[in-house]
């Protein structure tokens, strides 16, 4: 494959390019190793200067109606999907995502998001009547979006869309892996008539971007996607302003198998999720639940399955799995699958190394283990990465304490007879649960319990996360 470069002049502050003065941050090609792009390495006085033009622009942005702000998010969704090709192009580039899941799940998705927020604006209660009280949903002000490397344009969308139509201002950073699709979205922003100031970028890490952006006291609320261990992190510092923070963090989902699945069914969906966007995902299901009984008929049709998750140049309409978003992360999840054969876990497809032919880019292996201990850490901890660990339960109560058996709770799926297994899905903990393949819904909220974040995106209920209440007494 060949590396394109992408120019990514500054920050985008107050409806302007602003140049950086601290150094730059490499943007590195995970399937080549090559430098694609450069970004400004952000400062607290960066942060402080977004935030001022932000606050500046709140009062004229909330002022617009519903309608008005809903009108111009379309004029977004439209501007994204003509530029979708440069878009899907610059997230291979950036983090290694196959081209033809850039093309649909990673630029197609962001797209149908904001159609869907925007399209509430007629039906959503933004004031109603409770007795002699007026109730008034308003806008919480500034928000602060901080956003992962995985699906780097969905996870922003998924916060400005109803955060802009509630009416609020932003001060977005986006993953200093993968920050090209930033600029690009500023650029549609502004085309589409988006008022200067009411979207802005702040290129940097964590420890010194998010950290000014989750301390400062002129950000109303944080809206993070990420890591739990960094979630913890942004919690904390937002909580000395004591301000509102919605996290969508990690998760260790499960496809439960129960006694009446249709087997191929539900292990061709399992391994899909487990491997879609290299494991990177997560929303994934890396854990399969199984009868006992039935563990040799489950691991023989996912490892056919596995074998047509192939991996390989990114940019390749073919190539399924891609290199892994970076060389550390590689190592990473290289070292679970090491982990997993040193605990005892049965390996029945793939392993440790770099498969065959790759021996350049940050590829690993898809990998399959069977026999696996629920409490291990290939069954506990969140690995991000192509790998599937296949648990055995003896019975259906074994399998939901399985199923809930970890600190996470976002997401899973069940597959058997369709009241059964919807009845196993109401008992699962976790904030979205597919049954039988069911497909996405954009108006369904997604978020997690316990460990995976607090917080709902998407719908009614991922607008509502943008808004305060206030009652009026008449």
């Amino acid at each position: 494959m060949t590396t394109s470069t992408y120019p990514v002049t500054g920050h985008w502050i107050g409806g302007e390019t602003v140049a950086g003065s601290a150094g730059t941050l490499p943007v590195v090609n995970p399937a080549t190793g090559d430098l694609v792009a450069e970004t400004p390495a952000g400062t607290a006085a960066d942060v402080d200067r977004a935030v001022a033009a932000a606050r500046a622009a709140f009062p004229g942005w909330a002022a617009t109606t519903p309608a008005e702000r809903a009108d111009l998010l379309r004029r977004v969704a439209a501007g994204l999907a003509a530029r979708q090709e440069e878009i899907a192009t610059a997230i291979t580039a950036e983090m290694g995502s196959p081209i033809s899941l850039s093309r649909t799940a990673q630029v197609g998705f962001p797209a149908a998001v904001i159609e869907s927020i925007a399209g509430l604006v007629g039906e959503f209660p933004w004031t109603e009547e409770i007795g002699n009280s007026l109730i008034v949903r308003e806008p919480i002000g500034v928000v602060g979006a901080i956003t992962p490397w995985n699906f780097p344009l969905q996870q922003v969308v998924s916060k400005l869309a109803p955060a802009l139509l509630a009416g609020n201002t932003m001060v977005f950073k986006p993953s200093e892996n993968a920050p090209l699709t930033a600029g690009i979205l500023a650029e549609v922003v502004a085309e589409a008539g988006v008022p200067a100031g009411v979207f802005n970028v702040v290129y940097g890490t964590g420890p010194v971007v998010g950290e000014a952006i989750s301390a400062h006291p002129d950000v109303d609320m944080i809206s993070f996607t990420g890591s739990t261990r960094a979630g913890r992190r942004i919690s904390a510092v937002a909580g000395e302003t004591v301000k509102r923070v919605a996290l969508e963090l990690g998760g260790k989902g499960a496809t439960v198998i129960l006694d009446d699945a249709d087997l191929p069914q539900a292990v061709t969906a399992g391994v899909m999720m487990a491997f879609a966007n290299g494991g990177q995902v997560c929303g994934a299901w890396p854990r399969m639940l199984v009868p006992a009984a039935r563990q040799e008929e489950v691991v023989a049709l996912a490892v056919e399955a596995a074998k047509q998750h192939t991996v390989g140049d990114p940019t390749d309409e073919a190539t399924r799995i891609g290199p892994m978003a970076s060389e550390a992360h590689r190592e990473k999840v290289n070292g679970y699958i090491e982990r997993g054969i040193a605990d005892g876990a049965r390996l029945v497809f793939g392993g440790p190394g770099r498969p065959e032919g790759l021996a350049k880019g940050a590829y690993v292996r898809p990998t399959i283990f069977a026999d696996v201990d629920p409490r291990s850490a290939i069954a506990q901890e969140e690995i991000f990465g192509p790998v599937l660990t296949i648990i055995p339960y003896a019975d259906e109560e074994e399998a939901v304490a399985i199923a809930n058996g970890t600190v996470y709770g976002l997401t899973s799926g069940v597959f058997g007879a369709p009241e059964h297994a919807l009845a196993v899905a109401r008992r699962l903990r976790a904030g979205q649960v597919d049954v039988n393949g069911g497909h996405w819904n954009p108006l369904a909220p997604f978020g997690g319990y316990r460990q995976s974040g607090n917080g709902r995106e998407f719908g009614r209920f991922g607008l509502e996360e943008f808004l305060e209440t206030k009652s009026i007494q008449r």
